[in-house]
């Protein structure tokens, strides 16, 4: 099968997959206008991200939505085994197709929820910093494992970073240590469970939701770090292993954002009532010559 403006892929859950080509459509030449707009992600299960302006992103949960038929195709698939018999009947294997196609189903689910969401939010802004999570270590925890694997944060965080280097923009992973705990307002630890959604400060006596008031943190970690590399005398090298295994992150800014970046932390955009977001020293002007700065 062939024709003007596709091209064959190949087959997935015995489906094929033919993408449209658009005449003149590059994707790569996407265009970003710098608008001063930074943000600070906390990705949970109850909804999918809370940001640093306190707006959230609901959780599709696509696995939790299909479970139901998912339950009713597998009993189907288990009735229509005979147990040694080979080959198995023609009523098997279309129902081993069926139960595939509905995991093939949530499975795309899932990748467009995350492109779409992780493309929206790098189009609105200029910095978006989130944390670096490591989803082998939590999906130990079998509790959560099934909504860890539902909310596909790790495919989220590849497309987002894929489209912070596609437009030119900042996207910074930060270690999560204290994120939730640290009052965003003052800076004190203030030790909670995960059961407690609302951040009291007594320090201060600052009240929030839990993942707003992590989300902040999240941003002003990203901001002292984005400071600390820009004002680093050796943080261009575009040689060296894998940054992320010392716990620092990949870092693609375009040069032209680079200058925006600086202006931006000159005009300290951020609450001055928030003293852990203040960060208008950070950035002095800098200008460099290379498109890309890996860090």
């Amino acid at each position: 099968m062939s024709g003007a403006g596709c091209t064959e892929t190949g087959t997935s859950g015995s489906n094929w997959e033919l993408p449209w080509v658009i005449p003149g459509f590059d994707p790569t030449k996407e265009t970003h206008n710098f608008q001063g707009n930074v943000v600070g992600i906390d990705l949970g299960l109850n909804v999918f991200y809370t940001d640093s302006n306190g707006d959230v992103v609901e959780n599709p949960k696509y696995l939790r939505k299909s479970e139901k038929r998912l339950k009713k195709l597998q009993r189907r698939v288990s009735r229509r085994h005979e147990k040694g018999k080979k080959p198995q009947s023609n009523n098997y294997h279309k129902a081993r197709k069926q139960l595939a196609r509905q995991h093939l189903k949530i499975s795309r689910q899932r990748k467009d929820h995350a492109v779409k969401t992780a493309r929206a939010l790098i189009q609105s802004h200029d910095l978006v910093v989130y944390e670096d999570l490591k989803i082998a270590n939590l999906v130990k925890n079998h509790h959560l494992a099934k909504s860890i694997s539902d909310a596909s944060w790790h495919q989220f965080t590849e497309w987002l970073e894929y489209y912070a280097k596609l437009h030119g923009i900042a996207s910074i992973a930060v270690p999560p240590h204290f994120t939730s705990q640290n009052c965003s307002s003052c800076g004190q630890t203030v030790k909670k469970s995960l059961s407690v959604r609302t951040h009291k400060c007594p320090h201060c006596g600052y009240i929030a939701d839990c993942d707003h008031n992590a989300a902040k943190n999240i941003l002003a970690k990203g901001l002292e770090m984005l400071g600390a590399i820009v004002n680093s005398t050796e943080g261009h090298s575009e040689s060296g292993g894998n940054p992320k295994a010392t716990g620092e992150s990949d870092l693609w800014i375009s040069n032209s954002n680079m200058a925006n970046l600086s202006h931006l932390c000159e005009r300290r955009i951020i609450n001055d009532e928030n003293p852990a977001l203040r960060y208008s020293d950070l950035m002095p002007g800098v200008c460099q010559t290379s498109d890309v700065y890996r860090v």
